[in-house]
């Protein structure tokens, strides 16, 4: 699945880019600063519409966010640092800015009265289903948002569906009727899998280190960083009923029973005390902060260390902000780890070097393998599916993966959706996998099923293909400058 959606990420944003209202209470994720040129409050200009480092770290959190719901969980910065997350975030906002820009070539608007009904929809705003103002200030308070910040991301975003809107990708009938004549062309076929796992391949040395001697460039070290560093461990203080009673009626959303039901001061009152902590703690590590940089801490509360990614003590916030330090901006505001906090100061980046042949070798092990076996089964293929003998299907359409038992799920969906699309009768069709399938189309027939859901199929391709020839078109007409390095 990764594979397949690297190769194809330029539409998945094409699909996802408008769907991003509200993004609030997913969590902040960031990749800490970026130095860039003269024009210090935006990071790129689309025609008149700036895009601001605000705007660009909100996109790349929400995409990380939005991915990380599709793999699961099982989405982190390495994963997102293959897709090119950084680079889609700057791309999202760039196509947000050009339909905007044609929405003030318009002069279309969102009224208060447009952009109010927007909110008062929103769940994680409403109390027994009503919206409640108390509510949505608190949520957005806890989500580190203005409101004026929040409703104007609102409103840019109901915008651009309004633009949009007016420019409706419908399902005509005849396409409707091609869809579905494709969807029950029925193939009996012949077919063969070659799987690429089951190609033995040399390891030795003499083999790998040639290998490696010609792809250094490709196996280098992390770059890591030397910081000194002071820490703020958790206070644990004593605090009066008042204050306890005052910061419970003023924050009464925080503490919630299992069932989401606001629990008594009594039953909330340790929880209360916890986040009174937090607070004081949060106070005396800024006050280290400005302490450090005017060089007041004692020697003996200053610690070394040299972290990188994978070798990182603290937390990736901490090498997400370490990574940001410059020799003119070295130290960094605290950054909390677990319940304490640690403000950093970089001395030394020490540049990624290439790795030795031992460092090295288990990764150029698994690339030169990887490499080879492709090569080989797509020899095999092209040697062999002349004159193949494989299994026979009954009559197949797209949808019948799972009659397909000697492949995985995914490899027969993609072999599947692959094969409709061929035009010759005997071939091989590689698959994202690594594995290839040779085929015989042995008879074909056509089924009468009628696939009436297909109209919306066809709606969402004919909106996602215009979509991307309305991009297209709008980048010729509105400049677009990017100030960031790096991306």
């Amino acid at each position: 699945m990764i594979t397949w959606m690297q190769r194809h990420k330029k539409y998945l944003i094409i699909t996802i880019w408008i769907s991003t209202i509200a993004f609030v209470g997913a969590g902040f994720v960031g990749w800490g600063q970026y130095s860039y040129g003269d024009k210090a409050g935006a990071v790129a200009k689309v025609g008149s519409v700036e895009i601001t480092m605000g705007e660009l770290q909100k996109s790349y959190s929400n995409l990380y966010n939005q991915y990380s719901q599709m793999f699961q969980g099982e989405f982190d910065e390495e994963k997102a640092k293959s897709f090119g997350l950084k680079s889609q975030a700057l791309q999202f906002l760039t196509q947000q800015a050009l339909v905007l820009n044609l929405a003030k070539s318009y002069d279309l608007q969102i009224s208060d009265a447009e952009l109010l009904d927007e909110i008062k929809k929103q769940d994680f705003f409403q109390k027994e289903g009503v919206f409640d103002k108390e509510i949505y200030k608190q949520v957005l308070s806890r989500n580190n948002l203005s409101i004026k910040e929040y409703e104007a991301d609102v409103r840019k975003e109901l915008l651009i569906k309004k633009t949009l809107s007016l420019l409706p990708a419908v399902a005509q009938e005849s396409e409707h009727e091609i869809l579905n004549t494709a969807m029950n062309i029925a193939d009996k076929i012949e077919y063969k899998l070659l799987d690429a796992n089951q190609i033995n391949i040399d390891t030795s040395d003499a083999v790998i280190k040639p290998f490696w001697e010609n792809m250094k460039s490709s196996f280098m070290s992390e770059v890591s960083y030397d910081v000194k560093f002071i820490k703020q461990p958790k206070l644990s203080l004593e605090f009066d009923d008042a204050t306890i009673a005052q910061h419970y009626d003023e924050n009464k959303l925080n503490f919630k029973d299992s069932e989401g039901k606001i629990v008594s001061l009594e039953d909330a009152k340790s929880m209360v005390v916890s986040e009174l902590n937090a607070k004081e703690t949060k106070k005396e590590a800024l006050r280290g902060y400005i302490a450090y940089k005017k060089g007041e801490i004692d020697a003996a509360e200053i610690k070394d260390a040299t972290i990188s990614i994978s070798n990182n003590p603290f937390s990736k916030d901490a090498i997400d902000v370490v990574s940001g330090l410059t020799p003119l901006s070295p130290f960094s505001k605290p950054v909390m780890v677990g319940e304490d906090y640690f403000t950093f100061e970089l001395v030394k980046v020490n540049p990624s070097q290439p790795k030795s042949y031992e460092d090295a070798k288990s990764e150029a092990i698994a690339m030169y393998v990887e490499q080879e076996r492709k090569r080989r089964v797509s020899e095999l293929a092209k040697n062999s599916f002349a004159t193949f003998k494989g299994k026979t299907t009954d009559f197949i359409t797209v949808n019948d993966y799972n009659k397909l038992t000697d492949l995985s799920e995914s490899d027969a969906n993609e072999f599947l959706n692959t094969l409709i699309t061929k035009n010759t009768k005997r071939g091989y069709i590689t698959l994202d996998s690594g594995n290839i399938v040779m085929y015989n189309i042995l008879e074909q027939k056509l089924l009468k099923n009628d696939n009436s859901s297909q109209g919306d199929v066809i709606a969402r391709l004919k909106s996602a293909m215009f979509n991307e020839g309305l991009i297209k078109n709008l980048q010729n007409k509105y400049k677009t400058e990017i100030f960031i390095e790096g991306l």
